[in-house]
């Protein structure tokens, strides 16, 4: 059931035309996201959805008495509210609801016939099933706990930094659940843990949403369907992200095909403009003008064919990488690190080495102390205990507030400060407008005021700046917040071709995935794990070993009311002979195996070795080594796992 129609709308800002006869309807239960590059008219189409702003032409249906909502970028708070009081300012109505239905509740226990009590009863009782407001100060609590705004619920709102009040507006709207949900980069100031309750409680609720996101794998749960922005025009795609790439993949395809006929037909047709006189004649004037549309089209889709093609290539492609550390040169020794603020530990005891092919991803919930570790890193701020010791090198800094850049400064003046309009890149020279043109940026910027530009607009800037420098390592910290996909598409590039040492602080787990090659985990407590998974897989394991120990926690308890000391003492484990002597001698077994099996391999890959002794019969030895060597690798384990069990009986 269509809840907002949008019929040929058109929308443009003096002579730029953001939307040219767009159409689509908002269905009940649909989650929508809206993609493409900055500027390109999401937002606008976002706040004419919600009826905010005024279009040129075309037509708005919306169902009667709907409620729309959207969370704005920067939520305007009453003064003197807390942060508990700035939660529940917009629930006023779903509370009245609740305390109504009570009332007549109450009175018809007593007067159970009355019609006009039993329908206003009925009303308010589908109205509190569809806002699922049953509950409120509940999932009150749970949502304060979950965006880690409870610390801070008498404290007043004005207080907050920008990412914090954006976070209780965000509550506060997920709790009135309108009918129809906007979200303008929900994700952005959330960690992957509130990101994740948040995707929760998004499909649990089955809130009908409209939401714009460079959050590849937000999207991908979230996402019925994807409406793509092009040059004013709105194309649309089943599904998430990566529904989007393949359908995408296959229009790109169709589009190549139109192409080719296209070429062919204006060969047909110029052999008969070149015949000469006819073509001037009356009647062949249509054709002649069919012949000029085909060449415009002819001109104009190499270029979008090309521009699909290159951005595809930037998020499906994987770049080799050089894996080897040997002779690496090291940037940053920090050894026992110890950071504490105020009153609380950041970080405790950390030592570790960053060598100059290192890519690491520092990630954990906000307030961790993954940007205190930056800082360190760049001596801006000295250790409680340990030592932060750095080689000889250059760091290129990018970092949320954009310090590098100067607003009084327009874009011509940042890149080429000294004159001219030439930068050096990477060791290519370039023009300004060449380079800028890659982060997406038209002609007409060059002379525009940095100060003027937009946050999305100031990022691209500064990421652009950053790679025309001269630098060993790069420092980035949250870099993806405010730009688009096809920007962060860019970036992944960059990035990836970067020849030298790169360090980000990322909830974007998809950017992390795809970068990363080694994790900085901030587990919240003062410790840091280094681990060397896909970020997405830490954190599917995490929840799993949460849920393990919770099940842990309910079958100990369980089995301790039930046991007796008695039971208890003949339950004493204790290593056998066989197995302790197994102790000893598995891990050299192990190790003998290990170095066979290579053997092997490089035996395989040799044609004159395994010319020598037969392919099969090698691949015959092969088999049987590994065999044998995930039993002894098996049977290893579970007697270091009986060792520990021993262990911790004689600890408790």
């Amino acid at each position: 059931m269509a809840l907002i129609d949008l019929i040929d709308i058109h929308k443009h800002y003096e002579i730029q035309k953001i939307l040219q006869g767009v159409s689509f309807h908002v269905d009940e239960g649909e989650r929508i996201v809206i993609v493409g590059k900055n500027g390109s008219g999401k937002s606008t189409l976002m706040k004419i959805l919600l009826g905010s702003l005024e279009y040129d032409e075309g037509n708005r249906i919306i169902r009667q008495d709907l409620q729309v909502r959207m969370l704005s970028q920067r939520p305007e708070f009453d003064d003197d509210h807390s942060v508990r009081e700035a939660v529940e300012a917009g629930l006023k109505e779903l509370k009245d609801a609740k305390n109504r239905f009570d009332e007549l509740s109450l009175q018809l226990a007593d007067d159970f016939e009355n019609a006009l009590l039993l329908k206003e009863h009925a009303q308010l009782s589908h109205y509190l099933d569809h806002h699922n407001a049953w509950n409120l100060d509940d999932k009150i609590e749970r949502i304060l706990q979950h965006f880690q705004l409870k610390e801070y619920e008498t404290k007043n709102i004005q207080l907050l930094s920008g990412g914090e009040q954006r976070r209780v507006a965000l509550a506060s709207l997920l709790l009135q659940k309108p009918d129809v949900l906007l979200l303008d980069e929900p994700t952005n100031h959330l960690d992957v843990y509130m990101v994740e309750f948040l995707e929760e409680l998004i499909l649990h609720e089955k809130f009908t949403l409209v939401f714009i996101s460079h959050d590849r794998y937000f999207i991908d749960r979230i996402a019925t369907k994807t409406i793509e922005i092009e040059d004013g025009k709105l194309r649309e795609f089943k599904g998430g992200y990566s529904d989007y790439l393949t359908q995408k993949q296959e229009l790109l395809g169709n589009m190549q095909k139109q192409h080719e006929n296209l070429i062919r037909l204006l060969r047909k047709e110029n052999a008969w403009y070149a015949r000469g006189v006819r073509a001037r004649l009356k009647r062949n004037e249509g054709r002649k003008a069919r012949l000029m549309e085909i060449r415009d089209d002819a001109k104009t889709n190499p270029a979008r064919i090309h521009s699909m093609k290159v951005e595809l290539q930037r998020e499906v492609k994987h770049f080799n990488r050089d894996k080897s550390i040997n002779k690496q040169k090291m940037l940053f020794e920090v050894e026992d690190l110890g950071i504490t603020l105020g009153e609380k530990e950041l970080i405790r005891d950390f030592t570790t080495r960053i060598l100059q092919k290192d890519i690491i991803a520092i990630v954990g919930p906000n307030g961790s102390g993954k940007s205190t570790l930056l800082k360190a890193l760049l001596g801006r701020l000295q250790p409680t205990s340990g030592t932060v010791e750095q080689g000889e090198f250059k760091i290129g800094y990018f970092d949320q507030h954009r310090e590098m850049l100067d607003d009084n400064k327009n874009m011509i003046e940042t890149f080429c400060p000294s004159g001219g309009d030439r930068v050096d890149v990477m060791g290519t020279n370039m023009h300004v407008y060449g380079y800028l043109k890659n982060f997406l940026f038209p002609r007409e910027f060059l002379d525009k005021k940095v100060g003027i530009l937009s946050g999305g607009e100031k990022n691209r800037v500064a990421l652009a700046l950053l790679f025309t420098k001269e630098v060993d390592i790069l420092i980035l910290d949250e870099p993806t917040n405010d730009l688009d996909i096809p920007t962060i598409n860019i970036l992944e590039e960059k990035l990836q071709n970067f020849p030298g040492a790169v360090i980000i602080v990322s909830h974007d787990r998809y950017f992390v995935d795809k970068i990363a090659k080694k994790l900085f985990i901030f587990k919240g407590d003062g410790t840091i794990e280094e681990s060397h998974q896909q970020y997405s897989e830490y954190l599917e394991l995490e929840k799993e070993f949460k849920e393990m120990d919770e099940l842990s926690k309910t079958s100990s308890g369980a089995k301790e009311k039930s046991e007796t000391p008695t039971s208890k003492k003949q339950q004493t484990i204790r290593l056998t002979y066989k197995e302790k002597m197994a102790l000893d001698s598995l891990p050299a077994e192990i190790e003998t195996l290990e170095e066979s099996i290579e053997s092997v391999n490089n035996c395989l890959a040799d044609p004159e070795c395994y010319g020598e002794k037969g392919i099969t019969s090698i691949a015959q030895e092969l088999e049987a080594l590994e065999t044998e060597y995930e039993e002894k690798i098996e049977a290893l384990l579970e007697i270091e796992e009986k060792v520990e069990t021993i262990e911790a009986q004689q600890n408790g």
